[in-house]
């Protein structure tokens, strides 16, 4: 895409999904000319090599913000709701991976592909939604605007990355143990990932679901513009790297076939369909991984809702590029292209704060 030069600054850059942001900002060739990086002072002070160069992380403190346009934020929800209005107030335009913001009334919740217009909403601060919801929206929307939706119930099988660096490594530190026939240690997760899935992600909410499963259930129907939507969510966390899997259950409005669902996945931009499954074609975790694509497969009537108006799927997606550091930058692309972004490179940034160009 071609645009006027940018001062962008990542938030978290040091994590995970802030070193796929990077990545992707530049596989996408955003239009940076200056890139800030930046984390907790524990990280500030270091630096972070991209093609060879090193480049300075900065702290993330309010006034590392003046002369940004645009700050992607990934460092979780306390700095979120601490920092993200300070950048705001220093002209940048936000876009937040935490859950700070994502039901914040007037702050849109964005997945590229079904609700972009909402992002000239913004009044500052934009959100992306949770991994899980993002890989199921564009999914229920294809089915929303052609049939209607009546139910969703809908199973998550989430990988490690979604916790971050440290739960990566626990995984591979326990697979190791088991294998040297060693005792398995664990800190991240309250029980043994390895060889196991825990129904447990986030903290329990007094309705009994966790908050990440409720987090798919309030969020989709904000991006769906469907605020009665009846969804269900549970929310298990298995020991797979990368790329979430979903099991989906939909009751329709109108009957609908298979083949006709096929269709309209396949229509939506982003959506791929693997769908031979007398041949072994579905999506599967491990070929999602280091795709922006959102698969789906296994697509198949629910014999337990009558008049054809139900349907069985199986949706896979990498977590961690789609599910967040894509999305994002997709978003922010729909800014330029409509010139939603604030501009505050029209002030030169500090000199302290500024990184190399992507």
């Amino acid at each position: 895409m071609t645009s006027k030069p940018l001062t962008v600054a990542v938030v978290g850059a040091t994590g995970v999904v802030g070193r796929t942001m990077i990545q992707v900002l530049r596989e996408r060739r955003f239009p940076v000319g200056e890139l800030r990086l930046m984390a907790s002072g524990r990280s500030a002070g270091g630096s972070m090599s991209l093609d060879g160069t090193d480049h300075p992380i900065h702290e993330a403190v309010p006034e590392a913000f003046h002369g940004v346009d645009i700050a992607l934020f990934s460092a979780g929800g306390t700095v979120s709701e601490d920092l993200a209005p300070h950048a705001v107030a220093h002209g940048a335009t936000v876009i937040d991976n935490s859950n700070a913001w994502r039901m914040a009334p007037g702050v849109p919740l964005v997945v590229s592909q079904v609700n972009p217009d909402d992002a000239a909403l913004h009044d500052g601060i934009l959100a992306n939604p949770n991994c899980s919801t993002m890989q199921l929206v564009p999914v229920l929307m294809a089915l929303r605007d052609s049939v209607g939706l009546e139910r969703v119930v809908v199973d998550t099988y989430q990988s490690v990355s979604g916790s971050g660096a440290e739960a990566i490594a626990e995984l591979e530190g326990q697979v190791r143990a088991y294998a040297a026939g060693e005792p398995l240690t664990t800190s991240v997760y309250p029980h043994q990932i390895a060889f196991n899935a825990i129904p447990e992600i986030d903290v329990f909410l007094d309705n009994g679901y966790s908050r990440e499963e409720w987090k798919v259930v309030t969020e989709s129907r904000k991006i769906l513009h469907l605020p009665d939507l009846r969804i269900s969510c549970t929310a298990v966390r298995i020991p797979v790297v990368t790329s979430h899997s979903e099991a989906v259950h939909v009751e329709t409005r109108d009957p609908i076939s298979p083949e006709r669902a096929r269709e309209l996945f396949a229509a939506v931009p982003g959506v791929v369909v693997q769908d031979d499954p007398g041949r072994h074609v579905y999506p599967q975790a491990i070929e999602a991984t280091g795709r922006d694509e959102i698969f789906v497969g296994r697509v198949r009537r629910d014999p337990s809702i009558p008049d054809g108006r139900g349907l069985a799927l199986w949706v896979v997606s990498d977590n961690l590029r789609k599910g967040a550091a894509t999305n994002a930058v997709e978003i922010a692309e729909v800014l330029v292209a409509h010139g939603w972004v604030r501009r505050a490179s029209s002030r030169r940034p500090s000199s302290a704060a500024v990184g190399s160009a992507v």
